[in-house]
Protein backbone atom coordinates (compact mmCIF):
# COMPACT_ATOMS: atom_id res chain seq x y z
CA UNK A 1 0.00 0.00 0.00
CA UNK A 2 1.35 3.45 -1.02
CA UNK A 3 -0.08 6.78 0.62
CA UNK A 4 0.96 10.04 -1.83
CA UNK A 5 0.35 13.61 0.27
CA UNK A 6 -0.10 16.23 -1.91
CA UNK A 7 0.66 20.56 -0.72
CA UNK A 8 0.95 23.70 -2.92
CA UNK A 9 -2.13 24.15 -4.31
CA UNK A 10 -3.53 27.64 -4.17
CA UNK A 11 -4.60 31.09 -5.57
CA UNK A 12 -2.35 32.23 -8.36
CA UNK A 13 -3.02 35.17 -11.16
CA UNK A 14 -2.51 34.55 -14.48
CA UNK A 15 0.96 34.35 -15.43
CA UNK A 16 1.88 33.43 -11.86
CA UNK A 17 3.97 30.33 -10.29
CA UNK A 18 3.52 27.89 -8.04
CA UNK A 19 4.82 24.72 -7.00
CA UNK A 20 3.11 21.04 -6.06
CA UNK A 21 4.98 18.85 -3.98
CA UNK A 22 3.93 15.09 -2.91
CA UNK A 23 5.24 12.63 -1.03
CA UNK A 24 5.13 8.83 -0.67
CA UNK A 25 5.30 6.79 2.24
CA UNK A 26 3.97 3.00 2.50
CA UNK A 27 6.42 1.76 0.38
CA UNK A 28 9.59 0.29 1.47
CA UNK A 29 11.26 0.81 -2.26
CA UNK A 30 11.82 3.08 -4.40
CA UNK A 31 9.23 4.26 -6.37
CA UNK A 32 9.82 3.79 -10.22
CA UNK A 33 7.24 6.30 -11.87
CA UNK A 34 5.72 9.31 -10.16
CA UNK A 35 3.91 12.17 -11.50
CA UNK A 36 0.94 14.60 -11.49
CA UNK A 37 -2.83 14.33 -13.04
CA UNK A 38 -5.46 17.21 -13.01
CA UNK A 39 -9.19 17.02 -13.45
CA UNK A 40 -10.83 20.45 -14.45
CA UNK A 41 -14.61 20.86 -14.08
CA UNK A 42 -16.87 19.20 -16.45
CA UNK A 43 -13.25 17.47 -17.93
CA UNK A 44 -11.51 14.32 -17.76
CA UNK A 45 -8.54 13.55 -15.70
CA UNK A 46 -5.43 13.75 -17.89
CA UNK A 47 -1.74 13.56 -17.91
CA UNK A 48 0.31 16.43 -16.61
CA UNK A 49 4.00 15.02 -16.58
CA UNK A 50 5.48 12.01 -15.17
CA UNK A 51 8.88 11.26 -14.09
CA UNK A 52 10.78 7.85 -14.37
CA UNK A 53 13.54 6.79 -11.17
CA UNK A 54 15.81 6.71 -13.99
CA UNK A 55 15.18 10.81 -15.10
CA UNK A 56 12.99 10.08 -18.06
CA UNK A 57 9.70 12.32 -17.99
CA UNK A 58 7.00 12.63 -20.72
CA UNK A 59 4.59 16.23 -20.39
CA UNK A 60 1.39 17.05 -21.60
CA UNK A 61 2.28 19.18 -25.11
CA UNK A 62 -0.29 22.13 -22.67
CA UNK A 63 2.40 22.44 -20.29
CA UNK A 64 5.85 22.21 -22.58
CA UNK A 65 7.82 24.23 -21.34
CA UNK A 66 6.08 25.88 -18.39
CA UNK A 67 5.98 23.26 -15.82
CA UNK A 68 9.12 21.43 -14.46
CA UNK A 69 8.84 17.89 -12.81
CA UNK A 70 11.64 16.61 -10.41
CA UNK A 71 11.60 14.00 -7.59
CA UNK A 72 14.28 12.81 -4.87
CA UNK A 73 14.27 8.90 -5.62
CA UNK A 74 15.64 8.37 -2.45
CA UNK A 75 12.88 10.42 -0.21
CA UNK A 76 9.94 8.94 -2.52
CA UNK A 77 8.65 12.31 -3.45
CA UNK A 78 8.06 14.62 -6.76
CA UNK A 79 7.34 18.08 -7.60
CA UNK A 80 6.25 20.21 -10.11
CA UNK A 81 6.97 23.51 -10.24
CA UNK A 82 4.25 25.27 -13.02
CA UNK A 83 5.06 28.72 -14.59
CA UNK A 84 3.53 31.10 -16.73
CA UNK A 85 0.09 29.22 -15.45
CA UNK A 86 -2.92 30.16 -17.28
CA UNK A 87 -6.59 30.22 -16.10
CA UNK A 88 -6.89 26.85 -18.50
CA UNK A 89 -4.81 24.90 -16.02
CA UNK A 90 -7.30 26.00 -13.44
CA UNK A 91 -7.96 22.31 -11.71
CA UNK A 92 -7.31 19.60 -8.94
CA UNK A 93 -4.11 18.26 -9.39
CA UNK A 94 -3.71 14.74 -8.50
CA UNK A 95 -0.35 12.74 -7.58
CA UNK A 96 0.09 9.69 -8.71
CA UNK A 97 2.32 6.72 -8.94
CA UNK A 98 2.00 2.58 -10.52
CA UNK A 99 3.41 0.00 -7.91
CA UNK A 100 3.23 -3.27 -8.28
CA UNK A 101 0.40 -3.51 -11.16
CA UNK A 102 -1.74 -0.77 -9.19
CA UNK A 103 -2.38 2.66 -9.44
CA UNK A 104 -2.31 5.31 -6.93
CA UNK A 105 -3.37 8.11 -5.97
CA UNK A 106 -3.55 11.35 -4.04
CA UNK A 107 -6.15 13.18 -2.32
CA UNK A 108 -5.75 16.23 -4.34
CA UNK A 109 -4.67 19.76 -4.39
CA UNK A 110 -6.52 22.75 -5.99
CA UNK A 111 -5.05 25.32 -8.33
CA UNK A 112 -6.79 27.71 -9.41
CA UNK A 113 -5.61 30.33 -12.03
CA UNK A 114 -7.38 33.89 -11.82
CA UNK A 115 -7.43 35.85 -15.12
Amino acid sequence: QVQLVESGGGLVQAGGSLKLSCAASGSAFSIDIMGWYRQAPGKQRELVAVMRSGGSTNYADSVKGRFTISRDNAKNTVDLQMNSLKPEDTAIYYCWTWRLGNPYWGQGTQVTVAS
